[in-house]
Parts: C-alpha cells; structure tokens; sequence
C-alpha cells in the first residue's frame, strides 16, 4: 500500500456579514506572514521554537491574532521558505500578495456533511457550501484531511482541502494491458496498446484556440495600457485553466477506458523544451507553451487510483525499431513513402495491399501496428467528444507528426497522401480508405 495525496476544491457559502469578517481574517493573516518573512529573511531562522519565542507576542498583540492562528502564521511562512530553498537552493524572500488562511483540521475548520465551520477574528462562524462529489471524502476510516487553504477568487471563497488515503500498489506481474502514448502538438496524444488498438486526440481545434488566444494577447500588448494589461493577466489564467482541463479530459479517458493494471508508457521530454526553442519564431509559442508535463502529472496520479502504472522510455530511436525483432537502422523507414520495413526480419507496416481492399494499416504480417507504438483504444471511447469526431484507424506518424490516410499508388509508382485523418468521420478503417479513394 502506499500513500496518495489528492486536493479536492469546494466553493463556500457567504452573506454579506460573513463576506466582510472573511476578508478582514484573510487579509490580517496575509500581512502577518508577510511580516515574518520579513524576519527570516534577515535572520535565515528557521525553526519553529525559536520564532515563536521572538515574534508570538508581537503576533498576538500588533495583529490581534489568535494563538492558534499565529502559530499557523509561522509554520506557513516556514512551509513557504523550505520550498524555496528546495526548489532554487538560495534564499528568497517570498510575497504573500493574495489574501489566505491556511488552516488545520479540527482545529481551524472542520467540515461536516451539510456544514462548514471556521475560526475568525471574531470567533467561529459556520457557513453552507457546494458538497458536490464530496460525499465519499467523509469517510475518515479510509480518507484524511489535511491543512486546507481558504481562498478568495473573484469574490467567491473556495476551500482547498488536501485528502490522503492509501491505495495498492501496482505489481509488474499484474499487468494486463500496456498502452504506449505519443504526445504532440497536431495530436495531442497519439496511443496504441498490446491488443492491437489504436486511437488519437486531435489537436486541431486547440491550436486554433491557442492561435486565437496569442493573436488577442499581441494586439493588447500593442495598446500599453493599464487595462490591457489587466486584460492579458485574465487572458493568461483563462489559457492556462483550459489547457488544464483538457489534460484532465485526456487523462482521465486513457485510465478509464483502460483496465486495472495497465502500463502506460510515455515518452521522456526532459530537454525537450531546448529542441523546441529552435524553431523559427512565428511557431515557437505553439510548439513550447502546451503543458506536456502537466498531462504526465495527472496521468500519473490518476493511473495510481486505478492500480495501474506509468514509466517514461528514451525516445531516441523509436521510430526505426523494429516491434517485432527490435532491429534499429534509419533505413528502416521511408518518411516520403510513410512505409516501414524492417531490414533485419521484413516486418511492414502501413503498406496498401490490393487484396485487402485498401484498408489501412494492414501489412506483411497477420496484425499489423503502427511501428512507433503509439495510439490506444480507450481515447475514442473516452467521452472526448472531438476524438470520437477525428479519430481513423491505421494512423501513421510522419515527419511532422502528422497522421494520414493513404490512397493505393499511381500507375507510375508514385503515392498520392490523400486527406488527413481528422478531415474524415470515425465509422472503421476500411469504410474511411474507401472515402479517401
């Protein structure tokens, strides 16, 4: 068994009264810390002891603070410090600039099926709040509650409220299913599995929006105005909770259209961002402002809760493996002919047979894949909608990335690419070669 850490988000409750004893208690609490980050910025003191025996009574006396929330003061801002110095191993004075208030289970807040109860300034209040998807978390045999974080986000207050429990661990010789994952810009993911299964999230309709988001951002950025660049500051935080959400939609269909004990298996893009940056200006931000990383995380997190696993391979030289033999050599594959053949055994992959009545993907062997491996069953099926809509069998990764549907050679020999996948609706492999015909 091992432990896992999910932060489940609840929207509270507030009349006008409470409204103004929330904010008067987050913003006393945020000045607070900001005044003993001051300290432990000239003093680099960071043990608990020690400050509380320096700054508890100016705490209590200068902000009117409670023991227990000047206690929470300093253990905040020493949380704050400690990451810093993990993440950029030197000293910076962090900012608290937002309003917050941290708080510690049953002694800050405590949380009930229909009610919410919080420590003030002025004593406890309690207040309603959105108990949507939080009825499982009551369980405190099998879920914990952490620290939570009291918020304010255009003026509405939300709870942010860290939950453990325990989960199996998953065991390699449990898997059933290994699903191998290409992430992309033109394809978001592109996934193909050990069942011989494929499917693929276009990428289309986001890099129009992406494209739409930084052609509105420059003519902002053109106006140098105040109100601009509070304009571009929402835009910013808008972009950046789509993206999110979209990673949440693709993660989320890869693990539950897949079963328990299932190996995920994903690229490694550590340096990725330094290829990227070399390409020319016009195309930088869409190929290095997607959140690559992002999607791992939530993947890894989500594959967890459903026993499963996922593990990052080197790329290098996946496209000129050969699956079957594992024969490695550039010749293997003909990026202007978007055919593989593998020098060593023979294996062919996204040859057109005449035989076979033009249906995609079928080569010299009795199942043939798509030879990068990438592609999996449960994103058609996922409840993505836009997949259902773009996804074709028998997809093939050129040199940009981009999947196509293959028409049978000219009498010369020569191959026409025919449309892109996503031009053309799901209904089967051999119904959309047709089409392309």
């Amino acid at each position: 068994m091992e432990q896992m850490t999910i932060t489940a988000k609840i929207q509270i409750v507030v009349d006008e009264t409470d409204k103004v004893l929330l904010d008067e208690t987050m913003s006393v609490y945020r000045n607070a810390c900001n005044y003993v980050s001051d300290y432990v910025f000239r003093t680099h003191d960071l043990k608990q002891f020690s400050l509380n025996k320096v700054l508890y009574s100016t705490l209590r006396e200068n902000f009117n603070l409670k023991s227990q929330m000047a206690q929470s003061v300093l253990k905040t801002v020493i949380a704050r410090y400690k990451t810093i110095l993990e993440n950029q191993n030197e000293w910076m004075k962090p900012s608290f600039k937002k309003p917050q208030y941290d708080l510690v289970w049953n002694r800050d807040y405590s949380l009930t099926q229909n009610c919410f109860s919080i420590n003030t300034l002025n004593g406890r209040v309690k207040l309603s709040y959105f108990a949507d998807g939080m009825s499982k978390y009551f369980d405190h045999t099998i879920y914990k509650f952490g620290t939570a974080k009291l918020v304010n986000k255009h003026g509405k207050y939300y709870l942010h409220i860290p939950v453990t429990y325990d989960v199996e661990e998953s065991n390699v010789s449990d898997i059933c299913n290994v699903v191998g994952i290409d992430r992309g810009i033109n394809f978001v993911v592109a996934t193909y599995d050990s069942k011989n299964k494929s499917g693929f999230v276009s990428g289309k309709a986001m890099k129009q929006k992406r494209a739409n988001y930084s052609k509105l951002r420059k003519e902002l950025q053109m106006r140098q105005t105040s109100s601009s660049r509070r304009r571009i500051k929402a835009i910013g935080g808008r972009e950046n909770r789509w993206m999110q959400d979209i990673n949440h939609q693709v993660s989320k269909a890869l693990v539950k259209n897949n079963p328990k004990h299932t190996l995920f298996v994903l690229e490694d893009l550590s340096g990725i961002r330094n290829a990227t940056e070399r390409v020319k200006t016009k195309d930088r931000y869409v190929s290095v402002s997607w959140s690559f990383y992002d999607l791992e995380q939530k993947l890894i997190y989500k594959a967890k809760q459903n026993q499963s696993s996922v593990i990052k391979v080197d790329p290098r030289y996946t496209s000129q493996c050969c699956p079957c033999c594992g024969h490695i050599e550039k010749a293997n594959r003909n990026k202007k002919m978007h055919l593989f053949t593998c020098k060593n055994c023979g294996y062919k992959s996204n040859v057109f047979e005449p035989e076979n009545d033009g249906a995609v993907g079928s080569g010299s062997t009795e199942q043939s894949a798509p030879c990068d491996a990438v592609s999996v069953y449960g994103i058609r099926h996922g409840g993505i909608q836009q997949a259902t809509k773009e996804t074709v069998r028998g997809e093939q990764r050129d040199a940009d990335r981009q999947h196509r549907i293959f028409k049978p050679p000219k009498a010369d020999g020569s191959v026409d690419s025919g449309r892109y996948a996503c031009d053309l609706p799901w209904r089967g492999g051999v119904e959309c070669a047709k089409e392309a015909k």
